[in-house]
């Protein structure tokens, strides 16, 4: 009986070790909400979109988050719309202007 192979008492049996388990993938940063929100705004309002684009802006260089090319996007919108607002107004008082202007001589009679 000797050429039988010996069995290990159970307390030399080791238990198998375990890795740790993984932790979740690290999350991407997200996109600022002032800068969505920029974008949106230029259309609306684009005031707001100015100001919320400069403060998204601010936050992103601050925290690291996505969301850059939507907030110099909403920036710009918001300027081109403020600009061609500003030039729609001069436009409106030209036109009216000359056209009151161009009344009062034909009731004078040139």
């Amino acid at each position: 009986m000797s050429d039988l192979p010996r069995v290990p008492e159970p307390a030399q049996y080791s238990t198998p070790v375990t890795p740790p388990p993984y932790g979740a993938y690290p999350t991407a940063p997200g996109t600022n909400v002032l800068a969505i929100i920029s974008l949106v705004a230029a259309f609306l309002m684009p005031i707001a979109g100015v100001i919320t684009g400069h403060i998204a802006l601010g936050q992103i260089r601050r925290t690291g988050e996505q969301g850059e090319g939507l907030a110099k996007a909403g920036l710009i919108l918001s300027y081109v719309f403020i600009g061609l607002g500003i030039l729609a107004a001069i436009a409106y008082v030209i036109f009216f202007v000359v056209l009151f202007s161009a009344s009062e001589y034909s009731n004078t009679g040139f």
